[in-house]
C-alpha cells in the first residue's frame, strides 16, 4: 500500500480537483486506487460531497465502491465550518482512532489511498488536536496544492514551514491557477517558491472549466508525482 495526504494553502485551493485527477491517473496506470476525506463539513448530500467529485473526475460510479463509502468519509457534518466547530455544533466527537482504523482498512484493500485534507494544513478537529496530527501519526507524505493567485507566496511559505516543523515529508507542490489572475503573478509564484524553499514544483494546472480538458492538462503533473510515490 502507498498513500499520500493532499493539503492546501487554504480552503478552495483545489485539493478536491487534484485528488480526483491523481486518483484517476494512478487508476489508469493499473493501480487499485481509492480516495478518502476524513472529515467533510458543509455536507448536505453525497452527490455534492468531495468524495462524489473525486468519483466524477475518476469516471466511477458510487455503486462500484459502495461498501467502502463509510471508510472513505468517516465523518460528515452539515455546518460549513472547521471540523472542530462543526462537531461541537452537532454534539459529536471526532475520534482520531476511528479515522486511523478507516485508513488502515482501505490500505489493506487498495494499492493507493489518496487522502484529501480539510481546508489548509493547520485545521483543528478538537480543542487540542489538528488534522495534521493524524497525518503525522500515519507518517503520510504530503502533497501541497497552492492556490496560484496574489497572496500565494506568503500562504505557501507558511504552510511549508508548518509541515517542516512537524517533520512531515513534503513530496512537492502543485500550483492551481486562479481564474482571471495577472499572468505575471501566476508565472512568478512557483518560481519564487521554488527558489526560496528548494521544494519540487510538479507543475502548474491552468484554470479550466471543462473536466475532461482539466484532466488532460493534469496528466504530465500526475506523471511527475507518481515517480515520487
Amino acid at each position: 500500500m502507498r498513500a499520500v495526504f493532499i493539503t492546501g494553502t487554504d480552503t478552495g485551493a483545489g485539493k478536491t480537483v487534484i485528488t480526483g485527477c491523481l486518483a484517476r491517473y494512478l487508476s489508469e496506470k493499473g493501480y487499485k486506487v481509492i480516495t478518502q476525506k476524513w472529515m467533510q463539513t458543509g455536507y448536505n448530500s453525497f452527490s455534492h460531497s468531495d468524495i462524489a467529485e473525486h468519483l466524477k473526475i475518476m469516471g466511477r460510479k458510487s455503486a462500484a465502491i459502495k461498501k467502502y463509502l463509510p471508510y472513505m468519509s468517516p465523518y460528515t457534518f452539515k455546518p460549513a465550518s472547521s471540523p472542530h466547530l462543526a462537531s461541537k455544533i452537532e454534539g459529536r466527537r471526532i475520534s482520531a482512532d476511528k479515522i486511523v482504523k478507516s485508513f488502515n482498512f482501505l490500505s489493506r484493500h487498495f494499492d493507493f489511498v489518496i487522502v484529501e485534507g480539510i481546508g489548509g494544513a493547520l485545521v483543528p478537529f478538537s480543542g487540542n488536536r489538528l488534522v495534521i496530527d493524524i497525518v503525522k501519526e500515519l507518517d503520510l507524505p504530503v502533497l501541497l496544492v497552492a492556490a496560484n493567485k496574489l497572496g500565494a507566496v506568503n500562504h505557501t511559505l507558511l504552510t511549508i514551514e508548518a509541515l517542516k516543523t512537524r517533520r512531515l515529508k513534503i513530496l512537492g507542490l502543485v500550483f492551481n491557477d486562479a481564474k482571471r489572475e495577472d499572468r505575471r503573478i501566476l508565472e512568478d509564484n512557483p518560481r519564487i517558491i521554488r527558489t526560496l524553499t528548494g521544494q519540487k514544483v510538479f507543475g502548474i494546472l491552468p484554470w479550466e472549466s471543462r473536466r475532461a480538458r482539466l484532466y488532460e492538462r493534469f496528466m504530465p503533473i500526475g506523471e511527475r508525482i507518481s515517480k515520487e510515490l
